[in-house]
């Protein structure tokens, strides 16, 4: 597909609207700017090449002032990338084909998101064949392997990630129920069946009295909190709660 020659009047339609469906990277230019004409054909020759993969929309600034002063143009060439409605990455000046390939790159969904999108034990064992350290892959199918009882794989997997709150939220797990105490059954219930109100209230108040086991369901608890996000108000309660627990 050819670069779109896009205005004001349908930048929403075409860029904004768009990137819904499909990664638009956005070149501002103009007719005057000798480095405009120098990445030009660098980012249409590799747009080019990912085959509908990635769509480019070119605005003229000059001609277009209204989108320039939305997005803060003071500079060009400048390029946006634009994906689910948002600016997902960008930069400014001539750039060699090798980083403009990378930008490229980092836009379009690899094979892994899209088997770890499917979710199926199949798909995120091939993700995690194609990314061994990918938390997102290994995270749910190490879930799957405890769930059947097959503590050793999952902790296998689990080990590869160490970056991951939520893979060692699981580890720990599986550590505290090989223990057999304390008896949280009722917390991995409430978890397991999506309740994490009710799981974290009884891991909290587990707290005080759990001795020897506080580490492992501190680690528990922030696997938990990593995945319902910094801004969600049960994690910034739980926070506190947990702060208030250990200190």
């Amino acid at each position: 597909m050819n670069a779109m020659d896009v205005t004001d009047s349908d930048f929403q339609t075409a860029v904004i609207d768009r990137s819904y469906e499909v990664p638009v990277v956005v070149d501002f230019w103009a007719e005057w700017c000798g480095p405009c004409r120098q990445l030009g054909p660098v980012i249409e020759k590799a747009v080019a090449a990912r085959a509908g993969k990635i769509e480019l929309a070119k605005v003229d600034v000059d001609g277009s002032p209204g989108i320039s002063r939305s997005f803060g143009i003071q500079s060009i060439p400048a390029v946006k990338a634009f994906r689910d409605g948002q600016v997902a990455a960008e930069f400014v000046g001539v750039q060699p084909p090798l980083m403009v390939e990378r930008f490229l790159d980092g836009l379009v969904p690899s094979e892994a998101d899209g088997l770890i999108e499917a979710g199926d034990e199949a798909s995120l064992r091939r993700a995690v064949e194609l990314e061994p350290t990918r938390a997102e892959a290994i995270v749910p199918l190490a879930r799957m392997l405890h769930e059947r009882g097959e503590l050793d794989q999952a902790l296998e997997l689990l080990q590869r990630t160490p970056g991951s709150f939520a893979a060692d939220g699981l580890a720990a797990r599986i550590g505290i129920e090989r223990a057999g105490q304390p008896d949280l059954a009722a917390a991995w219930s409430a978890l397991d069946a999506g309740d994490r109100e009710q799981a974290l209230d009884i891991l909290l108040g587990a707290l005080p009295t759990a001795d020897g086991a506080k580490d492992d369901i501190r680690r528990v608890v922030v696997g938990i909190l990593d995945e319902l996000g910094v801004d969600d108000p049960l994690a910034r309660e739980s926070r506190r709660r947990l702060a208030s627990a250990l200190y």
